[in-house]
């Protein structure tokens, strides 16, 4: 940590910051069922002054702080996953099948610190704590927004910090434009006619329809993408047949598409099922095609990433700022981002002398607690710049 970071916090209130990550770390909890996190959010809120609504979206927690018209959002999500943690720490999860495998418990931790400190400090405006259930796919974001979270008051513009075990502690990325990618989950059932292994003329083989639908598919990114636009299609499972002498009748496929730009997001179902259908067709097989829309791509708003990475540069130094990262991993903070203007962060927090480097979503999980004080820092000074009476006149 730089000496700007080191005196910003007492010893006591970093003390906190990872006392409170590994008890959340300790007690994990799947999305819309973050109830005892939900409940400590809540608890730490209210002690400092926050008027708090509880239940939004199902299991989450609204703080909200000040006067005056601007009003600044930070939000912080909350869900573990249905992992088994393979640590061996003295924080690991205490349940299980489930963990916090993303750098959750570090976001609460970092958001309920910055929360403490700026309800102590004077503003010109308000602040607006969102901690949000299920972003791991199931639609937590959404939920939060059904129940009126960007409203009463609608916030000016909105911020949010990700860990990012990619990244060395120190640095961070703050990118203007999209930063993660849309995501799309799709399950394709292909029916063929099964039948006697030895008399493949009789049948239509739906695991050899399945493959070539596998193939083919590759094709949408090679071929219908432009090259300079990512763009991911994945097929994470395909399940047909049981017995080594039996054409299977049927193949079931999932997978996921992902996007960085809005053209190619709108124009992927319709690729995919061209290709489904063609292939299909051309075997003598049909098909039916579930595509879901998960999120969008999270994109940054040009202005407000350069206000937070003026900040950033003043808390880490200009070396660590980075704009040169982006990834195809999603984010549902993508919601908040298509109707507030605001800047979503990833924070680095890989340490490879200490063993710290398992990705995002492995049992083995972990990231350097250093990162935290950065991050809360991070949140404070942004919240400190956005709502000062200086700024706003």
């Amino acid at each position: 940590m730089s000496a700007n970071q080191t005196r910003c916090w007492s010893e006591a209130e970093v003390a906190r910051l990872v006392d409170w990550r590994r008890d959340f770390h300790r007690h994990p909890e799947l999305g819309f069922g973050e109830e005892r996190t939900s409940a400590r959010v809540a608890q730490v809120l209210e002690a400092a002054g926050y008027d708090v609504r509880r239940g939004v979206g199902r299991t989450g927690v609204v703080g909200v702080r000040g006067d005056g018209e601007r009003t600044l959002m930070i939000r912080a999500d909350m869900d573990a996953l249905p992992i088994q943690e393979r640590n061996v720490t003295d924080y690991r999860s205490m349940k299980d099948g489930v963990m916090h495998a993303c750098g959750h418990d570090g976001h609460v931790a970092m958001a309920l610190l910055a929360a403490e400190r700026l309800a102590a400090e004077p503003t010109g405006g308000r602040l607006k704590m969102v901690f949000q259930p299920a972003e791991e796919g199931l639609g937590g974001a959404k939920a939060m927004i059904e129940d009126g979270v960007l409203e009463d008051p609608a916030p000016a513009a909105a911020i949010g910090i990700h860990l990012w075990n990619e990244l060395p502690v120190g640095q961070v990325v703050v990118r203007s434009g999209p930063l993660m990618a849309s995501v799309d989950e799709f399950e394709i059932v292909i029916q063929g006619r099964g039948g006697h292994g030895a008399i493949p003329q009789q049948t239509v083989d739906a695991i050899l329809v399945a493959a070539q639908v596998v193939v083919a598919a590759q094709s949408i990114v090679s071929r219908n993408v432009d090259p300079f636009q990512p763009a991911v299609v994945t097929f994470g499972s395909l399940h047909a047949g049981h017995v080594f002498n039996v054409i299977a009748a049927e193949a079931r496929l999932i997978g996921t598409v992902r996007t960085l730009n809005d053209a190619d997001w709108k124009a992927m179902p319709e690729r995919l099922e061209r290709i489904v259908s063609g292939v299909c067709t051309a075997f003598g097989a049909s098909y039916e095609l579930d595509y879901r829309r998960i999120n969008r791509a999270t994109v940054n708003d040009a202005s407000f990433a350069d206000r937070v990475r003026a900040v950033v540069t003043d808390v880490v130094g200009e070396a660590n700022v980075r704009q040169d990262v982006q990834t195809m991993a999603g984010e549902d903070m993508s919601e908040f981002l298509d109707r507030v203007p605001g800047c979503f962060l990833l924070l680095g927090s890989r340490n490879e002398a200490r063993g710290l480097t398992s990705p995002h979503h492995s049992p083995t999980f972990d990231f350097d607690e250093a990162c935290l004080p950065i991050g809360a820092e991070i949140l404070t000074c942004v919240a400190r710049q956005f709502l000062s009476k200086t700024e706003r006149d």
